[in-house]
């Protein structure tokens, strides 16, 4: 049985951050960049703090072929969770907390992927 991979977005809002954690915020601001953005297992942190307070973290996750739709929502229920673990860590209070899952098997190709496609099976 082969295996799909999702792409899981989590996005929500920080809520209640003290001066502290706000210069924390700020201080690793090139690592949570838009510009740096990344699909990881264990997700990644990308905000833009000097134009607004949300946030959204990018993971990839994977499962089995067949169960289509339950394999999905479990993977954004893992992605929330990790997500929340790792503001609760923090002690960053958040809220509006929402996650958007696409499984990347039925994600329409590119240009570029559409023509090695072709040339593959030509």
């Amino acid at each position: 049985m082969s295996t799909r991979t999702f792409r899981i977005t989590v996005r929500g809002v920080f809520d209640g951050l003290g001066a502290d954690q706000r210069a924390e915020l700020l201080s690793r601001a090139a690592e949570h960049d838009v510009l740096r953005a990344a699909l990881t297992p264990e997700g990644h942190l990308s905000d833009d703090r000097a134009a607004r307070t949300a946030f959204t973290f990018r993971f990839l996750d994977s499962g089995e072929e067949g169960e289509e739709e339950e394999d999905i929502l479990e993977a954004s229920e893992r992605a929330e969770e990790a997500a929340r673990a790792w503001l609760t860590e923090r002690g960053y209070g958040y809220k509006n907390l929402r996650s958007q899952a696409e499984d990347l098997s039925q994600a329409p190709l590119g240009k570029r992927q559409r023509r090695a496609a072709a040339q593959k099976n030509a």
